[in-house]
């Protein structure tokens, strides 16, 4: 825009988006013209405006630049085509409403619905099939009455508000520069990828992105020798050009490498301010899809898409920054005495404790269900974890004495053991004359945390692979907004009359918060059982199932909390509600029609195939005077087990249809508590079958396959 724009529009266009104002029409249209120009250099003929449905991706509709203009030449109209692009165009388009997920908003004959241009988020140039390229233009999607029905808008909201709430405090501790606090983000991508060929004989991959059937091979993940393994060769050509079609259109990938379970991988890019970080991360999962088909492959962004191995996550990684490029969670060297930071950090934990439940709605989902709670990602129960020094400066804070020396309490816990590490301060010496010490970070990193401080930014682990990271930052957003409005008025209160408060004062009001929030933290296992029955003794809410999670945005603190704050207007909430829990059991009820197909079609004929070859088996040898002892033995096996899985998913089939004929919270209900069960007996039924049918026989590739 520097270079493309008048120097005087530029200069307006900044000032606009800086001070958060509408942009004038002049700025717009003279945008518009420079983007176009900019655009067809790179070969775009068409545009579009890209925004994101409540449905976990993006949407698009393309337009292209040509117009048809007319004009009467010696009294006759001649018609002309020009390529041309106005502000107005820039500004708004006009896609159906009633066809996304609106929760109720939006009547079926209630079609208008608006894209507007987010100026905060870069505009870019994707290159498609033979030579084609389109202009994108990062959007909001509101109705006609002005409802958002997109994730962006509402995570816009929330940025402001977080903003706004930041800054008072600053100002409350005598920051008068800061104008603009942002909240940044992160977010490591985690994904399967496995060969295509294979993907496409698995009917249930395809339609649900999920193994529904299938036996773990006796070697998955047991030695632990996948995670940062070599990256295989093809793998590493679909990664790496993936990476290539993302630089070229601004997308700061930094980091790559293998991920636990076999076939499983994580990319992971710098920084970024939310909202754009949320945008690149969703064209990150739409690039790696598109470079995984030209190279034969198939992205997995399911959470668990094959039982009995490590599910995939998206870690957010969150963080607030000012306007200056200060990390208001960096704890610098003395995070003792950073005032500042533990106020910040105390009203992020306060956030937590208050509104554990809420932000465990936001990372509820049917595919997310599978990988909550269990040793791959963190438990239902919400907790934070600090650190050891984060910890004992608290807790030193709390009870009014001196802060123990960290570096000399672990120094001191070390095994005087010249075979082991020993820790010297921040440093560790390895006792190996030729290796620089090694600096030591303050804290180690708990993985099985849902929320963990992991050195300058809190790493929310539970979000799923495949959801848009928006919803989650936006509730996060909206507790800590409330939490940092309840510390500056503790502050406030207690400063009187003074300019800014005293050290004493800061002291008082974090040593409240400290008190009131302590039974969220968790120090320890977060995958044991020994967690589960602490969080009943504290109180915090062990939140199994999703119907049960998604009420919680619907409870009275909630509303309170989104609507008091103007983040979401009643019936945004109550949308969101619907459009989560009908997506839910949608998804139950199409694994469960598609599970019924493949045991009819599939496994049942296979295994009726074998049985029959058995018994001729049998018979053969009976005429020749030979006992089948062998043959028998596997035939009874496997006869109860069709019987049984015949039975089981005759029951799946008719609880489908009773299902799919609710509605609401009771069709919810139902497929999680009825439907998750038939869907497990079903499978376990199928699972047995699989282990005793030869393989010539069995009609799916199997994990072995899949994974290897």
């Amino acid at each position: 825009m520097k270079t493309a724009l008048p120097k005087p529009v530029y200069a307006r266009f900044c000032k606009q988006v800086q001070g958060h104002q509408q942009l004038d029409r002049g700025v717009a249209d003279a945008v518009a013209h420079a983007v176009r120009i900019w655009a067809q250099d790179k070969g775009a003929t068409h545009f579009t405006h890209w925004f994101q449905p409540q449905t976990g991706t993006t949407a698009e509709k393309h337009d292209s630049f040509l117009t048809l203009k007319s004009q009467i030449i010696n009294g006759q109209e001649e018609i002309y085509a020009i390529d041309a692009f106005s502000g107005g165009q820039l500004l708004q388009s006009e896609p159906d409403a009633s066809s996304f997920p609106n929760g109720g908003v939006r009547s079926t004959f209630e079609a208008r619905g608006y894209t507007i241009w987010d100026p905060i988020s870069p505009m870019f140039v994707r290159r498609g099939p033979h030579g084609t390229a389109v202009l994108y233009i990062p959007s909001v999607f509101i109705s006609y009455n002005g409802e958002a029905l997109d994730e962006k808008t509402v995570l816009l909201r929330s940025s402001e508000v977080l903003s706004s709430a930041a800054v008072k405090l600053l100002q409350t501790l005598g920051d008068y520069e800061t104008k603009r606090v942002t909240t940044t983000l992160g977010c490591e991508q985690e994904f399967f990828l496995i060969d295509r060929g294979i993907y496409n004989l698995r009917p249930d991959l395809k339609i649900t992105g999920r193994t529904l059937i299938g036996v773990p091979p006796p070697k998955h993940q047991q030695l632990e020798d996948h995670y940062f393994g070599a990256i295989p060769s093809r793998v590493l050509a679909c990664i790496a050009e993936a990476e290539y079609e993302l630089a070229r259109i601004g997308v700061p990938v930094k980091t790559r490498h293998n991920e636990v379970a076999p076939n499983q991988f994580e990319v992971a890019p710098i920084f970024e301010e939310a909202s754009i970080a949320v945008d690149h991360n969703l064209v990150t999962m739409e690039v790696l899809h598109q470079v995984a088909h030209r190279h034969k492959l198939k992205v997995l962004f399911h959470e668990k898409p094959f039982k009995g191995v490590n599910g995939s996550g998206k870690h957010a990684n969150w963080s607030m920054q000012t306007d200056g490029g200060d990390n208001l969670l960096d704890p610098t060297a003395t995070p003792e005495t950073n005032y500042r930071f533990l106020l910040f950090l105390v009203a992020i934990l306060d956030a937590v404790y208050k509104h554990g439940g809420l932000l465990r709605s936001s990372i509820a989902s049917s595919s997310n269900e599978h990988r909550l709670g269990a040793n791959e990602a963190p438990p239902a129960i919400v907790s934070a974890f600090l650190g050891e020094h984060l910890s004992e400066i608290l807790d030193a804070i709390e009870e009014q004495r001196p802060s123990r020396d960290f570096h000399a309490r672990a120094d001191s816990s070390v095994v005087l053991d010249s075979t082991k590490p020993k820790a010297q301060g921040t440093t560790l010496d390895l006792n190996i004359s030729t290796m620089p010490p090694i600096a030591r970070d303050l804290t180690d990193r708990n993985r099985t945390s849902p929320f963990a401080f992991t050195g300058n930014k809190f790493e929310y682990r539970a979000v799923g692979s495949k959801q848009s990271p928006s919803f989650p930052v936006v509730l996060l957003n909206a507790a800590v907004s409330k939490s940092l409005e309840c510390v500056t008025e503790a502050l406030e209160q207690i400063k009187g009359d003074k300019d800014v408060p005293s050290e004493e004062d800061m002291l008082a009001v974090i040593r409240q918060f400290v008190t009131a929030s302590k039974k969220i933290r968790f120090e320890g296992n977060g995958y044991s059982d020994e967690w589960v029955q602490e969080a009943e003794a504290r109180g915090l809410p062990n939140i199994r199932s999703c119907p049960e999670a998604f009420k919680q945005l619907i409870s009275p603190s909630s509303l309170e909390l989104l609507i008091g704050q103007g983040i979401l207007s009643s019936s945004e909430v109550h949308s969101r509600y619907h459009i989560q829990l009908e997506k839910y059991a949608k998804d139950l009820i199409i694994e469960g029609s598609t599970l019924a197909g493949l045991i009819k079609k599939r496994v049942l004929p296979a295994a009726f195939t074998y049985r029959k070859e058995l018994a001729e088996s049998i018979n053969s040898q009976a005429v020749c005077g030979v006992e089948a002892v062998p043959e028998i033995k596997i035939l009874k096996k496997l006869t109860a087990d069709c019987i049984s899985l015949q039975d089981a998913n005759d029951k799946l089939e008719a609880l489908v249809e009773k299902i799919d004929g609710m509605h609401g919270d009771e069709q919810g209900v139902a497929a999680g508590t009825e439907l998750t069960v038939a869907l497990e007996e079903v499978r376990s039924y199928s699972d047995a079958i699989e282990a005793h049918v030869g393989d010539k026989y069995w009609p799916l590739p199997k994990y072995t396959e899949l994974l290897f």
